[in-house]
């Protein structure tokens, strides 16, 4: 297999796309390829992640002390606050990096967002 093969091959197995559907339930999504004439995958499975948690959610979580001059019923005091968190799935429009098995069949992944 010469260099240009390689790299033809390496353009079918890794991809960028943004994403057209997503089925949380199934953790799948289905991703529109640009470069490869507005394609559009069949459903590609979401990997497995551990759940995307904001700054915001962390501070929540742990409870932070009410900033000088705020007061919660008249006075500071630490406080904590439920949350819940969520694995991460992409939402349409995302930018999403896929990854195809080199088997020849439509298997892949979404594997993260960029």
């Amino acid at each position: 297999m010469g260099v240009s093969e390689e790299i033809t091959a390496l353009k079918n197995i890794v991809r960028v796309g943004t994403v057209s559907s997503v089925n949380a339930a199934n953790r799948t999504a289905r991703v529109n390829f640009a470069d490869k004439n507005n394609l559009v995958s069949g459903p590609l499975k979401i990997l497995k992640n551990p759940p995307f948690v904001t700054a915001d959610a962390v501070e929540l979580t742990y409870g932070v002390e009410v900033a000088e001059g705020h007061t919660h019923a008249g006075k500071a005091e630490k406080h904590a606050h439920q949350i819940k968190i969520f694995p991460w799935v992409p939402l349409v429009g995302d930018l999403v990096l896929c990854i195809y098995l080199p088997n020849g069949e439509s298997d892949g992944f979404v594997i993260g967002g960029i």
